[in-house]
């Protein structure tokens, strides 16, 4: 379990880095998020679905505040069209994750972990635990997209990611848009009721795995 942590911590630092980067940078902000899609509603609401896909595209290579966008993108756009842009960037990310890291990740998991037996744990690790990770992801930042390229890397048959990145993926769009279509600047309160629910539900399903490993 250490080898898989420190696999899984590596690629967080590198994710988290690009957030830090931007930070500091100023290129991307939520207020930027914001004003990008109130200026492409004012065109056409399909440059403002695109856009809301783009970033959750992205996310993979340069961390978004995932929640926020989904919440914004449903705001702007309702909740149908929301949902729809935002589980369709998140799967795309999931799957372009999974894909080059099934591709590359053998190189990369072995500048991480340096024994071959340690990277042989980590992969039946993940395969045991992988599942769960994956479902209960959302809990943490950048932890989504770790758990798709952890899943590439071990060669985690992509039917079986598929289902469960589906299932830890559309609830928590459609949560998160609906949420953001029935708020408006003089009442969050749904968007804020949404963002605190879903990471304590999220949270919570840590806790119980926790629990049930203690007790295995």
């Amino acid at each position: 379990m250490k080898s898989l942590l420190k696999a899984m911590l590596a690629l967080a630092l590198c994710f988290a880095s690009t957030f830090v980067l931007l930070n500091f940078s100023g290129l991307v902000t939520v207020e930027k998020i914001e004003s990008w899609l109130a200026h492409a509603q004012t065109v056409n609401p399909i440059f403002v679905a695109s856009l809301v896909s783009f970033l959750l595209f992205i996310d993979l290579f340069i961390a978004m505040p995932t929640l926020t966008v989904m919440i914004i993108g449903g705001y702007f756009l309702g909740w149908q069209l929301g949902a729809f842009s935002a589980i369709s960037g998140i799967l795309l990310a999931g799957i372009c994750g999974y894909g080059l890291s099934a591709k590359y990740g053998d190189r990369i998991i072995a500048l991480i972990i340096k024994d071959p037996l340690k990277r042989t744990e980590v992969t039946k690790t993940y395969q045991q635990h992988g599942p769960v990770i994956i479902l209960l992801s959302r809990a943490v930042p950048i932890l989504p997209e770790v758990s798709a390229c952890m899943a590439g890397m071990t060669k985690m048959p992509f039917g079986k990611f598929l289902v469960f990145w589906l299932i830890s993926t559309v609830p928590y769009g459609l949560i998160a848009t609906y949420a953001g279509s029935i708020s408006t600047l003089e009442n969050p309160k749904p968007a804020i009721l949404a963002a605190v629910g879903l990471t304590s539900a999220a949270w919570f399903g840590w806790f119980m795995f926790k629990q049930l490993n203690r007790q295995k």
